[in-house]
C-alpha cells in the first residue's frame, strides 16, 4: 500500500471520505528536534530553543505547549534504549531495519504511553496522527500496531520483561533499567567504585532534568540581584551560584541578558574558583584559559583575576568558539585577552603563566543530564581519539606556568582514562610537577575522596560529573 495520502474527500477503502492529517505544532516540533539529533549529529539543548522561538513567534503555542515539547524531546532521547527494548519486543524485525524516521514516531509514543501522564488513547491517537502527517498513512499504521502492543503494559511491567535480571548480567540489566549503553554503565562503574546503589543512584541522577544554575560574575554582579527572581535559590556550594526552580528562564534575567552573570553549572564553577585560591608563592599576574570555549569558565576567571588586578589570556583553538569566549568575556573589568590558538602548539612562550587552566576536549559522560544524546553517539573508540590530545594539552599547561605556578586539568567526564589515567601519565613523564590537594579548594563541599584530585558526581553534589587535578609546577 502507498505511503502516500490520497486526496482530500475520497472515500476510502471503507467507504468513508479521506480526512486530512491533522498537524499538532507541540509533537511536530518534537519530531523535527529528534531528526536534527539524529541527522546532523546535532544537540538538543542547542536544537530546540530556536524551535520554540520560532513557534512563539507564529503565534498560538504558549508556555504550556513549550513545556510539553521540551519533555517530550529530553525524555524521548534520555529513555532511548529503555524504549528501544520495549519497540523491539514488540515488532517482528530487527530495529535497525526500521526507518529512523519511525523510530522517532514510536519513540515519542513510547515516552508519551511510559513516561507521561497522558492517557493512553490520547498518546496513541496523536502518535498516529503525527505518523501520518510526517511518514504516510501506510507507516502510520505500523505505528498504531506498535504501540497498541507497548500500551498493553505499564514502564515497570515492560522492564520486567526487557531487562535481563541483575544476578544474570549486572551491566545489562543496569543499562536497559536505567537507559544508559552497557560500556557508559561499565565505565561509570569503574570510576564510581562500591555496590550496586551507588551506580544506580548515579544513573538515575543522569536521567533527572537539572536545575539550571546561574554564575553571578564578580565585580559585575552578585547573588543578591539574581536572587530577586521570583524562581531563584542559592547555590549548593558556590558562592556565585544561583540556582532557578523549575519554570525560571535565565533569559528572563536582566543580568544575564547584559552578560553579568551567565548560565554555568556549579561544578564548573568550582573548578574555576579552586584554581584560582589555590596558594602560590611570589607574583600572581598572567593567568591562561587554554581551552577556553565557549566561555564560561573563562568569564568567571576574567572576573576573578581583575579582582586582583591579573591578566587573563582566553585561547580557543576554533575561531568560532573563540568569537563566543570574546562575547562572554565583553564587559569585564580587567585586561584580558582572547585569541584562537592551538593549544598544542601555542603562540605564547613557556613558563608565561602564574596559573594554568585546562578544561580538555572529553566524551563529555559526565553532563548526560544536560545533552542525553551523548550517551547514544559516543563509542568506547572515542577515548583512544581524545587520548593523545588531552596529553599534549596538559603537556602544555604545564610547559606554560612558571615553576611554583598551578595548572588545573579539568574534564567534564568521569572516565577513569580521560582523568587520572592522563594525570598519572604526566607525572610518570615529568620530574618538575607534583600533585597538591584539591579538595581544601572547593570548601564545604562533602564527600570528596580520598584525593589529591576531585571527582564530582551529579548524585552526590547535583553537579555534572567535573574532574579536577591541581598540578603545581617544581622546576
Amino acid at each position: 500500500m502507498s505511503d502516500q495520502p490520497r486526496r482530500p474527500g475520497r472515500p476510502g477503502k471503507t467507504g468513508k471520505p479521506y480526512r486530512r492529517p491533522q498537524k499538532d505544532p507541540v509533537r511536530m516540533l518534537a519530531f523535527e528536534a529528534l531528526r536534527a539529533v539524529d541527522e546532523r549529529d546535532a544537540y538538543a539543548n542547542l536544537v530546540l530553543p530556536p524551535l520554540l522561538r520560532k513557534a512563539r513567534e507564529k503565534g498560538g503555542f504558549d508556555g504550556r505547549d513549550a513545556a510539553l515539547a521540551t519533555e517530550l524531546v529530553y525524555g524521548t532521547l534520555r529513555w532511548q534504549g529503555t524504549y528501544d527494548a520495549v519497540i523491539a519486543a514488540c515488532v517482528d524485525r530487527p530495529l535497525r531495519e526500521v526507518d529512523p524516521p519511525v523510530l522517532d514516531v514510536l519513540g515519542l509514543g513510547v515516552h508519551q504511553l511510559l513516561g507521561t501522564r497522558i492517557p493512553t488513547h490520547a498518546a496513541v491517537s496523536a502518535s498516529v496522527e503525527l505518523a501520518r502527517v510526517v511518514l504516510g498513512d501506510g507507516r502510520a499504521k505500523f505505528v498504531n500496531a506498535v504501540l497498541r502492543k507497548v500500551a498493553q503494559d505499564d514502564l515497570d511491567g515492560w522492564l520486567q520483561k526487557v531487562a535481563p535480571p541483575y544476578e544474570d548480567d549486572p551491566e545489562d540489566h543496569l543499562s536497559v533499567m536505567h537507559s544508559h549503553p552497557r560500556w557508559v554503565v561499565s565505565a561509570l562503574w569503574d570510576s564510581l567504585g562500591g555496590g550496586r546503589a551507588g551506580i544506580e543512584d548515579l544513573l538515575e541522577a543522569d536521567n533527572e532534568r537539572p536545575e539550571v544554575t546561574l554564575v553571578a560574575r564578580p565585580g559585575r554582579s552578585t547573588t543578591e540581584e539574581l536572587l530577586r527572581q521570583d524562581a531563584a535559590l542559592p547555590g549548593r556550594w558556590s558562592p556565585y551560584a544561583v540556582r532557578l526552580a523549575e519554570g525560571g528562564e535565565p533569559g528572563a534575567v536582566e543580568a544575564v541578558r547584559e552578560g553579568r552573570a551567565g548560565v554555568q553549572d556549579e561544578g564548573s564553577q568550582l573548578v574555576a574558583l579552586a584554581l584560582a585560591n589555590a596558594p602560590l608563592e611570589g607574583r600572581d599576574e598572567k593567568w591562561l584559559d587554554g581551552c577556553a570555549g565557549p566561555g564560561g569558565k573563562a568569564a568567571l576567571l576574567a572576573a576573578l583575576a581583575a579582582e586582583r588586578g591579573a591578566f587573563l589570556l582566553a585561547s580557543e583553538k576554533q575561531p568560532h568558539r573563540a568569537g563566543l569566549v570574546a562575547r562572554a568575556l565583553t564587559g569585564n573589568p580587567g585586561p584580558y585577552q582572547v585569541i584562537a590558538a592551538d593549544g598544542t602548539r601555542p603562540p605564547w612562550r613557556p613558563g608565561s603563566f602564574d596559573r594554568v587552566l585546562m578544561d580538555v576536549p572529553c566524551t563529555g559522560l559526565g553532563a548526560l543530564r544536560r545533552r542525553p544524546e551523548a550517551r547514544w553517539r559516543r563509542r568506547p573508540e572515542d577515548l583512544d581519539g581524545f587520548a593523545p590530545l588531552q596529553r599534549g594539552l596538559l603537556r602544555t599547561a604545564l610547559e606554560s606556568v612558571r615553576v611554583g605556578g598551578i595548572v588545573g586539568y579539568a574534564t567534564c567526564s568521569p572516565h577513569l582514562a580521560e582523568t587520572r589515567a592522563v594525570v598519572d601519565d604526566l607525572l610518570k613523564q615529568r620530574t618538575d610537577a607534583e600533585l597538591i590537594d584539591a579538595r581544601p579548594l572547593l570548601p564545604g563541599v562533602p564527600d570528596l575522596g580520598e584525593g589529591p584530585d576531585v571527582q564530582l558526581w551529579p548524585h552526590v553534589h547535583g553537579t555534572d560529573a567535573m574532574y579536577l587535578a591541581l598540578i603545581r609546577r617544581t622546576g
